[in-house]
């Protein structure tokens, strides 16, 4: 008996690739069209390139979905408005977006264009989802990769379509949440263009320097790659709408093997045919032989420790085809486990021989195979370093996939140059786009009011009776690990994790009912806050980069919105103009957050028992030190969460000095020490000295 499938959704990030994903089995493909999107050196088709290849994906029954899920600068949202019309006259089905903003915007400007909720945007819950559908009118929300199959689940039983990632690389930070690229190298991920300093060298310190990770490998931030082979059936049954391989960066014949691999399994799953063991290692296997950093299903079976990490490497690990079994004068005989064809690139994973100088460096040498041969076989292979019996070979570059996606796009490719002269792509029609509505200029008023967030009870209490702080305030995960706060909850307004899962939601409403006002910092907490009847604010990872996105907020009820700390001065000075009078806050002073991973880097130093309350690490100060010596605090709650903060605390009250006048609403001081430095309830001018001020 036949069953319901996922559809099945691959990247795009060239013409080449769109046909490669066509050929092998995709139901549908997601590409950028050169701005707005979250691969800025993606190599994004043209319009009228692009208009060809929506024309031979719908003639083989393929849908075409455009990415435009970066978060707009203020300015930018007309542009970005008009690329999703054109987008649409050339064949687009569906627009992918994180901007709360563009989506409202594309929804009343271009009617028709199926709306598609990025990952970006932070859904890991039915209330996330229950938002997006109701406010934004999306018609699908991408879920966080972090999710298990049983979250999953519950988000799909909301009754809005739900699309998860089901193969490829992932962020060790939830997506929409980093900042480190941008705060650290000058370039944002949330704009596509992350540096990606998780896949980089880091060593873990303890307060005096001394290191304290165990020899696993520098790359303490670096995932392995998502595989959920083994899980179709549970995410079938799930209700989940669509599976989405990541890889727009990724080379045609990566996408051509990935995607005729999972379109083998849910084809199989289709026809109600049970895959065995034996089944999904052969699949395993195929998916080995592209561009991999080793496979992991850890989110899906609800884990997140060592198991996920890729310590030791950050680059293409391929499969392991066999083992070292003899060595020779520049030669190695390999024992295989599985078959290889001449023209395979093999990686050696050195084993050092026992004779090797203690000082002499692991090497992983890629050596071309010249014969082919089957699991079993012994075949001899040219290599001219020194490696021991016993080390393990990997397939890291298969030639028969190469071949195959080439005959299968260079196919499409011919199919496309047949098409009559390319179809124009219309352009927009009357005037421009009114993206925002200015406030009168000379909009202002009175001073900020001044919001601190306190480190201990004791500091609350303090800065609670001092006249010249407005708010106090505390972070939530700061709240669990002294009972302390309780008592003062009602006087407090409580700044929200960033994640907001199932687990999250009853500590949330209840810190919602509790709390003098709440920062949320996700749409699903967005949607408990308002639920509840409480008085909230909004704050990233709940982005609002522009005044559409802000105003969308202020009228779902939130009483101010903080602005990110990865925009620039100017960009800053830009919203506020736009934005309503007294709408915007900024954070002033404090050690920035760079990224929250779900993932305990103290697992780094041994194995964990998920005790994260008793942990004995956790009280311990913890840095992480980049190449350059530069040392990066780490705080990990009592949920095993790591929090990543920058090394230098910020001063923007220059800043907020000019704004004063021009309407902004609210200025943030953050006190709690994460960084080594004594930090009071005053504006830092450096990490060794703070004055007090007052803003006026």
């Amino acid at each position: 008996m036949r069953r319901p499938v996922p559809e099945l959704l691959a990247p795009a990030g060239s013409a080449d690739a769109l046909f490669a994903a066509v050929a092998a089995g995709a139901d549908a493909v997601y590409t950028g069209l050169g701005a707005f999107n979250a691969r800025a050196a993606a190599r994004d088709m043209d319009p009228a390139t692009f208009a060809r290849a929506c024309r031979v994906a719908h003639d083989h029954g393929v849908r075409v979905y455009v990415t435009e899920n970066v978060y707009l600068r203020e300015g930018e949202q007309a542009a970005a408005v008009d690329l999703a019309r054109r987008a649409f006259a050339a064949g687009a089905d569906a627009l992918i977006v994180a901007d709360a903003g563009l989506a409202r915007l594309v929804r009343e400007q271009v009617p028709g264009l199926e709306l598609h909720l990025s990952t970006q945007a932070g859904v890991m819950s039915a209330a996330g989802a229950r938002l997006a559908a109701r406010e934004l009118g999306v018609e699908r929300v991408t879920c966080a990769r972090e999710l298990s199959v049983a979250e999953i689940a519950g988000l799909c039983a909301e009754g809005v379509p739900v699309e998860v990632f089901c193969h490829g690389a992932i962020c060790i930070c939830y997506s929409g949440s980093c900042s480190f690229s941008a705060l650290r190298r000058g370039r944002s991920a949330n704009r596509g263009d992350c540096t990606q300093p998780c896949r980089l060298s880091y060593r873990l310190e303890d307060g005096r320097g001394l290191p304290v990770a165990q020899d696993v490998g520098e790359r303490l931030l670096c995932p392995r790659d998502y595989c959920s082979i083994r899980h179709l059936a549970e995410l079938a049954d799930a209700g989940v709408a669509a599976l989405k391989i990541e890889g727009r960066m990724k080379n045609p014949d990566y996408v051509y093997n990935v995607v005729r691999t999972y379109r083998t399994a849910l084809d199989a799953l289709a026809s109600g045919e049970a895959l065995d063991d034996g089944a999904l290692d052969e699949l395993e296997v195929q998916l080995g032989r592209s561009f991999n950093r080793g496979l992991t299903d850890a989110y899906l079976r609800g884990t997140s420790g060592a198991e996920l990490m890729s310590f030791e490497r950050a680059i293409n690990q391929g499969v392991r085809v066999g083992t070292v079994v003899e060595r020779g004068h520049h030669e190695v005989v390999v024992e295989l486990t599985q078959a290889v064809e001449a023209g395979d690139t093999l990686e050696i994973r050195t084993v050092l021989p026992p004779d090797a100088p203690a000082d002499v460096p692991r090497r992983f040498p890629l050596v071309p195979c010249e014969v082919s041969g089957a699991a079993g076989d012994r075949i001899r292979v040219r290599c001219k370093r020194r490696v021991g019996t016993g080390s393990p070979v990997h397939l890291t570059a298969s030639s028969r996939v190469l071949s195959e996606a080439q005959a299968a796009v260079a196919a499409l490719r011919a199919e496309a140059g047949r098409l009559e002269a390319p179809v124009p792509v219309p352009q927009r029609e009357g005037g421009p786009v009114a993206a925002v509505r200015e406030r009168p200029s000379g909009a202002g008023g009175g001073a900020p009011a001044r919001i601190v967030a306190a480190a201990t009870p004791e500091d609350a209490r303090a800065l609670l009776a001092d006249g010249g702080v407005d708010e106090v305030a505390v972070h939530a995960y700061r709240i669990a690990e002294d009972p302390g706060w309780e008592e003062l909850l009602d006087s407090l307004t409580v700044v929200l994790d960033e994640p907001c899962r199932v687990s999250d939601e009853p500590r949330v409403r209840e810190l919602c009912a509790r709390a003098r006002a709440v920062v949320c910092r996700n749409l699903g907490a967005i949607e408990l806050a308002r639920e509840s009847g409480a008085a909230f604010e909004v704050a990233a990872p709940v982005s609002a980069t522009n005044s559409a996105t802000v105003r969308w907020l202020l009228d779902l009820g939130a009483r101010r919105v903080w602005l990110p700390d990865e925009l620039a001065d100017d960009q800053v000075r830009a919203l506020v103009d736009a934005a309503p009078a007294g709408s915007c806050g900024v954070r002033v002073a404090g050690s920035p957050e760079l990224m929250i991973c779900e993932h305990c880097l103290l697992t780094a130093e041994g194995p964990c028992d998920g005790d994260h309350a008793a942990c004995a690490r956790r009280s311990a100060a913890r840095y992480l030190v980049e190449a350059d010596g530069t040392r990066l605090p780490v705080a990990v709650d009592i949920w095993g969460r790591t929090r990543i903060f920058d090394a230098y605390p910020q001063d923007r009250r220059g800043l907020a000095h000019t704004l004063a006048a021009r309407g902004l609403g609210a200025v943030f001081v953050d006190t709690v020490p994460v960084s080594g430095w004594v930090e009071t309830n005053t504006f830092p001018t450096n990490p060794e000295t703070v004055t007090s001020s007052r803003m006026g």
